[in-house]
């Protein structure tokens, strides 16, 4: 079965923005916890299972410039990534 394509921030994830708006994700569940730069907070803000990846990857190159032609690629492995460790879903029933 194919994976839905609306990531969903954990919500048991504790999310504090730093400086110069980069952010930290920490699990209390395993208490990893992961550094995102700007461009990974807003992808984290904008995955509340109503965006699709293109939506994400349409907002980061409205917000950002110059956005390399890998974007998709580049979110994709952040999502990737961010859902192997426990940091997204993609139903809320997946994280309980």
């Amino acid at each position: 079965m194919e994976r839905p394509d609306r990531p969903i921030a954990n919500p048991a994830i504790v999310f504090r923005k730093e400086f110069d708006n980069w952010a930290v994700l920490f699990n209390p569940d395993t208490a990893d916890a992961v550094g995102i730069n700007p461009v990974g907070a807003v992808v984290w803000d904008l995955m509340d299972g109503q965006h699709s990846l293109k939506k994400i990857v349409n907002e980061i190159k409205d917000r950002f410039a110059d956005v390399p032609d890998a974007v998709i690629q580049h979110v994709t492995s952040f999502i990737e990534n961010l859902t192997e460790r426990g940091f997204v879903v993609y139903k809320l029933e997946d994280f309980s």
